[in-house]
């Protein structure tokens, strides 16, 4: 090839081309021949190549031909009548081509031979005379997907005696050639990365596990194979020849979430043998591939902690029972479990076996409020068989889990005094009527109930089973203006079942303040004696001494019991009511007076029965 320096331009140089072309197409049937082999090289060349001397070199030639006197065709005339827009690589001397072609004649246009119709692509190495002259000149400089005619004169074809019978001598053959494939033995596997995530924590090795998805196609964009219209990924393991060699070094070296393009020449693919219908003999393999999970048969949990409380007073232990709430994806990122959704915790022993033993393991040492991801590996968790639908074999899982409580089922409940004022004349004690403030909340801070939400403070009588027995004991032996915090497990609370706002098995964090304390009478009384009781009795109570007492005398002797501190009237209660019932009870023939007999206790009457009594 000739090189030239001009002043031309290059698309100076196009137009003196596109004129010099035309008029060889007008003036002889070797320029026309041979200029329609350059027409397409100047296609190609003014439209996309920055190539100077490649330009002026044809004008050179075209006026070597213009000199030329008309004649038969001496060399071999190409058509490129369909290019690809992309071309990435094109034949050259000892590579190897897999074309579908139809062989005609130039004089009649009759078919002589056709990959087609023997339905197999013809498979050749270009350049070193394993095809005709012709075709091995007419094939240099071909892309993938090209379509081109190759015109070969009988020297460069079957000569003067053609063969077999089926070319006859000095015939002019006609190529209609479709490039498939090109590959050469220097060839490696070609990598480019699609897209990668953000951040990688490791990247795959040799003796990993994966599971990926791929679209495989030829090197012509021919679709043969993909894990996608299966719906489910191709796991393997990576460096043990479980795969085809290309793919074993494609696939090192990926994140979870990269894409990337992998392509294989057919003697790092399925070679001369292809595979079955989907991969033909000597074809060089793309495949498009998202890794979507790795592990090694050596991982352990991967833990990492993404919130931990300020204060951790304990860590959780075999045979605690936790409370949790958990998002599950793989390692892509992909969804297949979360506790949020169904708007209930996860609930479960600790290292008791109710769960994968992967988050047995994970459970341990944690905090209540502690936020943690965790990674395990497949045989760690549901392993090769995986679950169902749900989890794929084999499949590495992540947990984005929060701790919102836990208790072992021996704990007592946990009572912190957090003020306490410098006079405590008494202390709440069971029977006590009691006044309080309360705010109910979950471990989490989630607050279920307080007093502040009503007009006034809580009452309850102390062992009479009104309110919870962790509650009971977090009130018990406080003064008034004593603050606390109280912890109730729900063993000491509402138990597995729970109750309103209360969540199943849910911990509970009580902050009470007591406000009014009046001391009771034991359960079955209505008043009790503080010190022992006058002797007689019937004495003391006649005030005016007549040897009777109607009811307005007894109130009165009551109420000067109480006065002097006595005795005690069950509190919460009418005090008049309690004392006409205490009248009655005594006033045993019901005529409105008690006489000194009425006080005494029958001899087949029970101290039980007469426990109302004075």
């Amino acid at each position: 090839m000739w090189t030239y320096q001009t002043g031309f331009t290059q698309p100076d140089s196009c137009r003196l081309l596109a004129v010099l072309l035309r008029f060889l197409n007008r003036i002889t049937p070797l320029a026309g021949s041979t200029s329609s082999l350059y027409s397409a090289n100047f296609r190609t060349h003014c439209q996309n190549s920055q190539k100077m001397d490649l330009i002026v070199s044809l004008v050179f030639l075209v006026l070597h031909v213009v000199n030329c006197s008309p004649g038969p065709l001496v060399d071999v005339v190409v058509d490129r009548y369909d290019i690809p827009k992309l071309c990435p690589r094109e034949v050259q001397t000892e590579d190897f081509i897999r074309y579908h072609f139809n062989g005609s004649f130039h004089e009649d246009g009759k078919i002589f031979d056709s990959s087609y119709k023997r339905g197999k692509a013809f498979i050749s190495q270009v350049g070193l005379g394993r095809l005709i002259t012709g075709m091995d000149r007419g094939l240099q400089g071909m892309c993938v997907n090209e379509r081109r005619k190759v015109i070969v004169p009988p020297h460069l074809a079957y000569g003067s005696i053609g063969t077999g019978g089926v070319i006859p001598p000095d015939a002019v053959l006609v190529y209609d050639v479709l490039l498939l494939d090109i590959w050469n033995t220097e060839d490696k596997v070609q990598i480019r990365t699609i897209s990668k995530p953000p951040s990688c924590n490791r990247t795959t090795v040799a003796s990993d596990f994966l599971r990926y998805h791929y679209n495989g196609t030829l090197l012509n964009g021919e679709a043969f194979d993909s894990s996608y219209s299966r719906n489910r990924t191709y796991d393997t393991y990576l460096g043990k020849d479980h795969i085809i060699k290309g793919m074993e070094e494609g696939l090192l070296g990926m994140c979870v979430g990269e894409r990337r393009i992998v392509i294989v020449p057919p003697f790092l693919a399925y070679g001369e043998n292809g595979y079955g219908t989907q991969v033909p003999p000597q074809a060089t393999l793309v495949f498009e591939v998202l890794m979507v999970d790795v592990f090694n048969p050596k991982d352990d949990l991967i833990m990492e902690v993404k919130h931990m409380p300020e204060i951790c007073t304990r860590k959780t232990e075999t045979g605690d029972y936790i409370r949790y709430h958990y998002n599950g994806t793989f390692q892509d990122g992909t969804p297949f479990d979360t506790s949020y959704q169904r708007n209930t915790t996860y609930n479960t022993y600790i290292g008791m076996g109710y769960v994968i033993r992967g988050m047995d393991k994970a459970l341990h040492g944690l905090c209540i409020g502690e936020k943690k991801r965790i990674i395990v590996p497949p045989h760690l968790a549901y392993g090769e068989d995986g679950v169902g639908e749900l989890i794929p074999g084999s499949a590495v899982l992540v947990f984005d889990i929060h701790v919102i409580d836990f208790h072992n089922p021996r704990d007592p409940v946990e009572i912190k005094v957090t003020h306490k004022p410098q006079e405590c004349k008494m202390t709440s004690a069971a029977d006590d009527l009691i006044q309080y403030r309360y705010n109910c909340s979950l471990m989490d801070g989630t607050l279920l109930y307080s007093s502040d939400h009503y007009s006034s403070p809580s009452t309850t009588t102390l062992g009479a089973n009104n309110v919870i027995l962790g509650l009971e004991k977090g009130l018990s032996g406080m003064c008034v203006g004593e603050r606390r915090e109280a912890v109730v497990p729900p063993h000491w609370g509402h138990g597995e079942n729970g109750a309103g706002e209360v969540p199943q098995s849910a911990v509970l964090f009580f902050e009470l303040e007591l406000v009014d304390l009046q001391k009771g009478v034991p359960e079955g009384y209505v008043f009790l004696w503080l010190e022992d009781d006058p002797d007689p009795l019937f004495p003391a109570m006649d005030l005016n001494g007549n040897k009777e007492v109607p009811l307005e005398e007894f109130s009165t002797f009551i109420m000067l019991q109480v006065k002097e501190g006595k005795g005690r009237l069950r509190p919460g209660v009418d005090a008049n009511r309690i004392i006409k019932e205490m009248f009655d009870n005594q006033d045993r023939n019901k005529d409105g007076k008690i006489v000194e007999d009425e006080l005494k206790v029958n001899d087949d009457e029970s101290e039980q029965a007469a426990r109302d009594e004075l």
